[in-house]
């Protein structure tokens, strides 16, 4: 900014643009060029600091990020688990029966849908078909959550969510299956140990009494024991959602076993047959998973 006497303004250069004359206390005046000087009428803020101070806390406010990706992260982590029920529905028993021709084992037995039932009504080689699907739709949604959420909290709720659909499924009326193999898929892949240390309960239970629906409730109540044991032997490095999981997940299972667990106490469960595994015939009954 330059500074001239009064009465003795210097000529103007030609291509220079029109200064403004801006009168000092000293008695000289100032020429302002408004293209590299600025305006000061208009660059000063309007209505007061109080103004200014409010357009620029709503302007960080627009642009501030938390706001969009905590939407956007609670959209992904609720379908998630709606997609994750949504698998745990999907009745294997059903859908591999239609496909190979064979017995619906809604119609046989206890006209559960899981692997037990499925073997009465499919045999040892359709059976096995059942119960890989129904490992693979607990496993399948905890990889999801695990994969594009990275949460435990988001793994637990997709296990347990799977789980409900296998035991209440959408799309046979809300009656499928026990939730066992759906169970064990979500574990092996939240704690595969876990499920090593429950796996001889569940077996000796069976070859011991007979009745696979207690070798499967006492195995899913290992599973916390299990847990805890991983839980103090790495100092406390898994994650306390998974400690949960193992409760409420087991819940879930003995609900769904509630009329297993009625007949075991009266002495009416009726046990498995390993005939059923070597191929041969059984005779008649009621199976009791």
């Amino acid at each position: 900014m330059a500074s001239v006497r009064l009465g003795s303004p210097g000529p103007a250069r030609v291509g220079q643009p029109a200064g403004r004359l801006d009168h000092r206390g000293d008695g000289t005046r100032a020429v302002r060029n408004p293209a590299t000087d600025g305006d000061p009428a208009r660059d000063a803020p309007q209505g007061g600091p109080g103004r200014a101070g409010a357009r620029l806390a709503a302007s960080s406010a627009a642009t501030k990020p938390g706001s969009d990706v905590d939407g956007a992260t609670l959209l992904l982590d609720l379908a998630l688990v709606a997609g994750a029920y949504l698998c745990g529905s999907i009745p294997v028993g059903v859908v591999v029966a239609r496909l190979t021709g064979g017995i619906d084992p809604r119609t046989v037995g206890s006209g559960r849908t899981g692997g037990t039932n499925a073997l009465r009504a499919l045999g040892r080689k359709r059976a096995a078909v059942v119960v890989v699907g129904d490992l693979l739709k607990g496993a399948l949604p905890v990889v999801a959550a695990r994969v594009l959420s990275g949460e435990p909290v988001i793994e637990v709720a997709c296990g347990l969510a799977a789980v409900a659909g296998a035991i209440w499924s959408v799309f046979v009326g809300f009656r499928s299956g026990r939730g066992v193999g759906t169970g064990v898929g979500t574990m092996l892949v939240i704690q595969p140990v876990a499920v090593l240390l429950a796996l001889p309960v569940f077996l000796v239970v069976i070859l011991v009494t007979r009745y696979v629906s207690l070798g499967s409730l006492l195995a899913s109540a290992a599973l916390f024991p299990a847990m805890l044991l991983i839980w103090a032997v790495a100092a406390g490095a898994v994650p306390p959602q998974y400690l949960v999981y193992t409760v409420v997940g087991a819940a879930l299972i003995w609900i769904a076993h509630a009329d297993n667990i009625d007949r075991l106490l009266h002495g009416t469960e009726r046990k498995f047959d390993l005939n059923l595994l070597s191929g041969r015939t059984t005779s008649g009954g009621t199976p009791e998973h």
